[in-house]
């Protein structure tokens, strides 16, 4: 059930934005609030800049994941959160970033898998969830309770595929990431890790042997980052035109 749980995790990701405001009498209203609003801070008190902000925000330019799309620099947005953060709290957010874009990325592979048919055989058993014949006399079942079979799970759309994992299986999914999360903490802040997003595990060796401060190194977790926000926008979108058909006006799986 891993793959759905990452789409389940991106369901916190913002919809699309829906066009609604055709109506002039809305459209003016709008108009006059956001007048006042800009009138209103025209008299409000200018803030003083000090050297501590200039620093501040020189600090976080630096921050590795800051990118050319943004200028180089921290997204106002983004600055105006941690303005007064402390170092402990950029980690935090960096750390955040890249798990719910790795997150993300496995979901993208789950959506586009369950949406074209293609599913992977559970155990080389009779699962009726091989390549592209879900069907199967023999399916075992997913859920004893509900009579779900593991052919259901596989014909079903991805976000009705969610609905149909068992309470026993959301107890498997919550105590592996819970134990993940652990481990995580454990490497990063117990035992001090300068790298955001490093966790210990890398079972293919990419990164073995490797100083994760060199050019090289860093281009390849700069990519991971903007792979993951991408992929973290895609599952929004995708998402969103599941629950609100249409809502994605471009081609999509």
């Amino acid at each position: 059930y891993g793959t759905w749980t990452a789409i389940t995790l991106c369901l916190f990701s913002f919809p699309p934005f829906v066009t609604f405001s055709r109506n002039k009498e809305l459209t003016m209203k709008v108009v006059a609030a956001l007048a006042i609003l800009g009138t209103a801070s025209a008299f409000a008190p200018a803030g003083v800049s000090t050297k501590r902000d200039v620093s501040v925000m020189s600090s976080l330019d630096s921050e590795f994941g800051v990118s050319i799309e943004t200028g180089n620099k921290c997204p106002p947005l983004g600055a105006r959160i941690l303005e007064d953060a402390q170092p402990s709290a950029v980690k935090w957010f960096q750390n955040a970033e890249i798990k719910h874009g790795r997150v993300a990325m496995v979901a993208t592979i789950g959506f586009m898998t369950q949406k074209f048919g293609v599913h992977f055989p559970l155990y080389l058993g009779p699962t009726g969830s091989n390549c592209f014949h879900p069907e199967s006399d023999q399916a075992w079942l997913l859920s004893s309770t509900t009579g779900t079979t593991f052919s259901d799970l596989a014909t079903a759309a991805p976000l009705d595929a969610i609905q149909m994992v068992p309470a026993a299986g959301w107890l498997q999914i919550f105590f592996v990431a819970g134990w993940f999360e652990c481990i995580a903490y454990e490497r990063q802040w117990n035992q001090e890790s300068t790298i955001p997003g490093d966790y210990g595990y890398d079972p293919l060796g990419f990164t073995k042997g490797k100083d994760m401060e060199s050019a090289e190194m860093k281009s390849l977790r700069m990519k991971e980052i903007k792979n993951g926000r991408v992929a973290m926008m895609t599952m929004a979108a995708w998402v969103s035109n599941e629950l609100i058909p249409g809502a994605l006006p471009v081609w999509h799986p």
